[in-house]
């Protein structure tokens, strides 16, 4: 179960230097958006994901793929191929954001996703103050949704 919420950064309200944390390198595709099927490169790992509906929560299943599996199915995907840059920042002793600085056409959208063991703790989040609109339940922002459209 995936429990995350997501929210719009302007680059300029960063109150940090997000490059000195760990950064990876993002690219995923779309095979089916109903139901969302995903191809994901994440640095040098493969991943077939699929994704239930929903916002706050949603069920997720990863599973391993080649190269060569990700390079073929690559070939077949709807829409465009997503690239980011994903920084992930600690935020407190247990949670951290996830914050996609999106390449491309899609640049200069930026996202933080913050994930939660349950959905209490999501439902009583309090984003830093430098954090934008809190876009989870807008599904203009989901990146299958993202992959066939421009904001």
């Amino acid at each position: 179960m995936e429990i995350e919420r997501k929210y719009l950064i302007q680059a300029s309200s960063i109150p940090f230097d997000y490059t000195q944390y760990p950064c990876r390198h993002i690219e995923q595709g779309y095979l089916s958006t109903e139901p969302v099927v995903r191809i994901r490169k994440d640095n040098d790992d493969y991943f077939l994901t699929y994704k239930s509906k929903g916002f706050l929560s949603r069920e997720e299943y990863n599973l391993p793929l080649t190269k060569d599996s990700y390079d073929h199915l690559k070939s077949k995907i709807d829409g465009r191929l997503i690239q980011k840059l994903r920084y992930v920042i600690p935020l407190d002793s247990s949670l951290s954001i996830e914050m996609d600085f999106f390449q491309g056409d899609l640049s200069p959208l930026i996202l933080a996703e913050v994930e939660f063991p349950n959905e209490t703790l999501a439902n009583t989040f309090q984003p830093p103050n430098w954090f934008g609109e809190d876009v989870t339940f807008s599904p203009k922002y989901h990146n299958s949704v993202l992959s066939l459209h421009n904001i």
